[in-house]
């Protein structure tokens, strides 16, 4: 099973994906030194261990992490195949290269003094931005996250639930070890905003939504859809479930500002029609983002 994905050296998309690990990897080490190494928080993963060993035993964050990301890629390697390339290796290195860099440099105290709620929520951000774009440049965290793949493989139990489990252990030891409530509490503020930002960081903010509307007025709504608001859509025959009447669905996607002027127009012209709004994380397509940007960047 091949999952390494070669470019070409040198090439537009290969000084892109590494540019990306390279800023992606500072801003990841920049918010485990400023924010949450100083107030023990247990953020999960190998640096979740390595900052519980460096408050116990005063040993660099860093190199520790880099410790255990190296036999844990290994393992990774003969177990699962080769689904961890050079990007995903040069990630965990630079990200502990940074954290030794950045300390050397600014040292242990935290950024703000004595708001470890602060330094939670912005050591989230900056994580999170930051493995946001190692994600985006097609790499991985490595870590925790090949145990996790590990077990998956022996157990067949879902692999989201497995990362969750595995970080949530090591947070109990960061519990263990210090025997502070607020380690952990704090601890999962961080994670969950982590993966917040990741989230928005890979599928961006987008302001779309997408409607599906029920209306016997559909031919007036069509005209407003594509005379005034310059947008396209899709009818879909359906059945009503109540009393088998032929209903005619309208699917389309519009921003927020036209969808506030389509809400007002349909309850003028049909106050009982039936509108569903969701969010489009995504829509690529004539009008959106184009497809040639969506192949650039995945």
């Amino acid at each position: 099973m091949a999952f390494i994905q070669k470019e070409k050296v040198f090439s537009k998309k290969w000084l892109i994906n590494y540019a990306l690990i390279v800023i992606g990897s500072f801003i990841m080490a920049a918010g485990f030194v400023f924010f949450v190494t100083p107030y023990k928080l247990v953020p999960g993963g190998v640096y979740g261990i390595s900052i519980v060993l460096h408050h116990l035993f005063d040993t660099p964050v860093g190199w520790i992490a880099l410790c255990f990301d190296i036999p844990l890629t290994l393992i990774g390697i003969k177990v699962l195949g080769p689904r961890f390339g050079a990007k995903t290796v040069v990630g965990f290195f630079l990200t502990a290269i940074w954290v030794e860099t950045i300390t050397y440099f600014y040292g242990h105290e935290p950024l703000v003094q004595g708001d470890a709620l602060l330094s939670s929520i912005f050591g989230g951000v900056f994580i999170g931005f930051g493995l946001g774009l190692i994600f985006k440049a097609k790499a991985t965290s490595g870590g925790s996250d090949i145990i996790a793949m590990i077990i998956s493989k022996y157990t067949k139990l879902p692999l989201g639930q497995l990362m969750i489990f595995v970080d949530s252990m090591i947070v109990l030891v960061g519990l263990i070890a210090f025997q502070d409530w607020k380690i952990p509490l704090y601890s999962l503020i961080v994670i969950f905003i982590t993966g917040k930002v990741i989230d928005i960081v890979l599928q961006g903010i987008s302001y779309d939504k997408t409607l599906f509307i029920i209306s016997d007025k559909y031919d007036e709504i069509r005209d407003k859809i594509i005379n005034d608001l310059n947008r396209g859509g899709t009818f879909i025959k359906g059945q009503g479930m109540y009393n088998n009447s032929e209903k005619t669905l309208i699917y389309t996607v519009v921003n927020r500002r036209e969808l506030a002027m389509l809400q007002d127009f349909i309850n003028k012209v049909d106050p009982k029609a039936f509108m569903t709004v969701v969010n489009a994380n995504e829509i690529v397509g004539n009008g959106f983002k184009s497809l040639n940007d969506v192949d650039s960047e995945y």
